[in-house]
């Protein structure tokens, strides 16, 4: 009977310790520049085809967290925002506070106030074969997927 409480208690502490190793590393994130790639909502996928994009606009859709807020552009627009972890890779992000130019140009007909209510809206952040994933509550309480790719 000793013998299969310490067995039991051996496998409990091996898969403690695997699920502890393969969580990912909020300063894996930070201080790093991320580029919006794709957002996933519902049935509906917007990719963000930057090889299309116009000479001139510069980086649009971008993401960065330092210590104490995330940064960015959107499209045009620069944006800042405070941010907390919570436990579990939970996130919240603050109100977002930016410039305020018009939108001339919105790829992929995606709206530069849906992706700052998004952010607002973000709840929890992974890591997933190097991109940055951060889930956001949709409008209809369906979950949104805006997936970055790390900035060379």
């Amino acid at each position: 009977m000793k013998y299969c409480v310490k067995v039991i208690l051996f496998f409990a502490l091996v898969v403690l310790l695997a699920a502890c190793a393969s969580a990912p590393n909020f300063n894996e994130v930070k201080n790093r520049n991320w580029l919006l790639a794709e957002v996933r909502f519902g049935q509906e996928i917007i990719a963000i085809d930057r090889s299309r994009q116009e000479e001139g606009l510069g980086e649009i859709f971008t993401l960065r967290f330092d210590d104490e807020r995330i940064s960015g552009t959107g499209a045009p627009n620069r944006y800042f925002a405070p941010y907390a972890l919570a436990n579990r890779q939970g996130v919240s992000i603050g109100i977002i506070a930016g410039t305020q130019m018009a939108s001339l140009f919105e790829p992929e007909d995606f709206k530069e106030y849906e992706y700052f209510t998004w952010l607002h809206n973000v709840e929890r952040w992974n890591l997933v074969e190097g991109n940055l994933e951060l889930y956001a509550a949709g409008s209809d309480d369906s979950q949104v997927v805006l997936i970055f790719a790390p900035a060379e």
